[in-house]
């Protein structure tokens, strides 16, 4: 829904940056800012600053930057629309009610009605593993050492076995059997309704907004299957959510920690891992690649050290490598599984296994080499052979060589005989390798111009950040560099923003992130615009020196933009007298 920019800029005014901030990041005042350990990287010294005069917020460490609403944004993983209706029920401002078609409010309302259903669920699971009922339950989670702690924070829970007392609990809550049906909680058949659920420990499974979407339940005692899933629904699709995710989500390090199953998760967050996930039942699919991407460039397989573990991790490997996130493999032996791993040698060993985790180039390799005898001349051979192959798949050959020395240094194999026969099965897959090796290089020449581009960003991103840190730097640039020196076409619309602000005398750049509230990706572009580099002072001279050349930079990238677009020779003309003049410009600060 599209809110008003004068809605939106009231409720960003009556929530305090500082205020809204310290309830998730301990703050310390220091000097006319506030500092605190940043939330969206793992650090160990506070880079995280909050300014209350220009109601902004920006981490030196990994760029992070915004204004109180990004921060929910960002925090909470939630839509423009969602963070908004938090901080406005946070400042008590009234929303309108946004206006759908017929059609799209009931879908809508059904999907609410399914959320109120799995959270209803949710407690009564809940409340059955602490009743007497629920003593079997109880009693398997603590014998797999759980604490009580633990259990209340994941909501696990217990399915009476009674086949319908859930279906008659949400009966006696006034829903009928055509949405509960549709909740996958009950089947409803011509012989009366019964719980998909019974006799199981209820393990919910949350969206990354820590919604109730579905459930899985582990049996007690003998019965198949031993792991049950929720059914697919509107609100349920297994291959496209993680286990765990709406913690892990907000977890400080780098990395997110992929596992088998529930209760590895539970043992590794309750063991201080809160950045481990898993996926529900089925092999890791794209879609879940996708959803990391989002949080983080790099994981860990930690799947069960069993034969179907090293299958899993062989078929996730490319599958994480196309979505463009880095894999590498934990070698948990002798033990089956994170949770026995944790149980045996604890979280300190764990630790350890993770920063020795090997990549998945070399884990692939290791898994190959278990298929080929090494004493056979005729196996190794092709061990070899297969190798090479493998190494082929490299389309970077600086890349490739970097790989090669590694295998040759792991498998005692002669680089240079290695390095032939690659280049002997290069030349002979020709057309694909000449191929790949034109791909890689087209990819360097696209990234070099996108490395000068976003050098030209920078400068811009800059340049602004400057401006409303220090707006007495106007008067240093009038007549030199204009909203029209700004040549992407965002970066544009922000600049004559911040001149206009400064000429109107009431700058304020967590307004001006208002101006793109109807589109998310550029709202987020736009929050970090003034905050490209605001630990860069200008009280010396090598900083000085650097805003003169920032100021040469964005003007020179205007006068080649526009002699590139140039319609006529006079234009042309002028545009070349103010490239040479630009030669002779000297701006000062002093």
């Amino acid at each position: 829904m599209r809110y008003p920019e004068e809605l939106v800029e009231e409720v960003r005014m009556r929530n305090d940056v500082v205020d809204v901030i310290s309830g998730y990041v301990k703050l310390q005042k220091k000097g006319s800012n506030y500092f605190g350990l940043c939330p969206f990287h793992n650090e160990k010294s506070p880079s995280f600053s909050v300014s209350s005069a220009k109601q902004m917020y920006y981490c030196f460490g990994c760029g992070a930057g915004g204004n109180v609403i990004t921060f929910i944004m960002d925090y909470e993983n939630y839509s423009f629309s969602e963070a908004l209706k938090l901080l406005a029920d946070r400042a008590g401002v009234a929303l309108p009610k946004p206006e759908y078609s017929k059609e799209a409010r009931e879908q809508a309302d059904l999907k609410a009605a399914l959320l109120e259903i799995n959270k209803l669920a949710a407690s009564y699971f809940y409340y059955q593993l602490k009743g007497q009922q629920g003593e079997a339950g109880y009693g398997y989670l603590r014998n797999r050492q759980l604490t009580d702690e633990t259990i209340t924070r994941f909501g696990l829970g217990y399915s009476n076995k009674t086949r319908d007392d859930l279906y008659r609990y949400l009966r006696g809550k006034g829903y009928d059997d055509t949405i509960l049906k549709e909740s996958g909680l009950v089947s409803i058949e011509e012989r009366g309704a019964h719980d998909k659920f019974w006799n199981r420990v209820m393990f919910p499974i949350m969206d990354v907004n820590n919604r109730v979407i579905g459930f899985g339940g582990r049996v007690m005692g003998e019965g198949e299957p031993k792991y049950l899933n929720s059914p697919e629904t509107r609100l349920f699709d297994k291959s496209r959510n993680l286990y765990g995710l709406n913690y892990a989500r907000i977890s400080r390090e780098k990395y997110i920690l992929i596992c088998e199953g529930y209760m590895d998760v539970i043992a590794m967050h309750q063991a201080g891992f809160t950045n481990a996930v898993a996926s529900l039942g089925t092999a890791f699919t794209t879609q879940q690649a996708q959803l990391l991407k989002r949080y983080t460039d790099k994981v860990v397989l930690t799947y069960d050290s069993d034969g179907a573990g090293v299958k899993a991790a062989l078929r996730a490997i490319p599958i994480l490598k196309e979505a463009g996130i880095s894999a590498k493999v934990l070698n948990m032996q002798p033990y089956k599984d994170p949770d026995d791993f944790m149980k045996n040698l604890g979280a300190d060993a764990f630790r350890q296994r993770i920063e020795e985790a090997r990549g998945s180039f070399l884990f692939e390799i290791d898994v190959l080499k278990k298929n080929y005898d090494m004493n056979d001349p005729e196996q190794k051979t092709e061990f070899h052979n297969q190798v090479a192959r493998k190494l082929l798949e490299f389309p970077e050959a600086l890349e490739r060589d970097n790989y090669l020395e590694a295998v040759s240094r792991e498998y005692f194999i002669n680089y240079e005989d290695l390095k032939r026969l690659v280049n002997r099965l290069g030349a002979k897959l020709g057309p694909i390798v000449k191929r790949t090796e034109e791909e890689g290089e087209g990819r360097k020449r696209i990234q070099k111009k996108k490395d000068r581009e976003d050098g030209m960003k920078q400068s811009q991103r800059l340049l602004l950040t400057w401006l409303i840190e220090n707006p007495q730097l106007f008067d240093k640039i009038l007549g030199v560099v204009t909203p029209d020196d700004f040549i992407e076409e965002l970066y544009h619309q922000v600049a004559q923003m911040v001149f206009d602000g400064h000429a109107a005398g009431n700058l304020n750049p967590a307004e001006i992130l208002n101006h793109f509230i109807n589109d998310e990706e550029q709202y987020r572009v736009v929050a970090g615009l003034f905050n490209a580099s605001l630990k860069e002072s200008l009280d010396n001279e090598e900083q000085k020196k650097a805003f003169s050349e920032t100021i040469m930079k964005v003007k020179k990238n205007s006068l080649d933009y526009a002699s590139r677009h140039a319609t006529g020779i006079e234009e042309l003309q002028k545009i070349i007298k103010e490239q040479a003049a630009l030669k002779n410009l000297h701006i000062s600060l002093d």
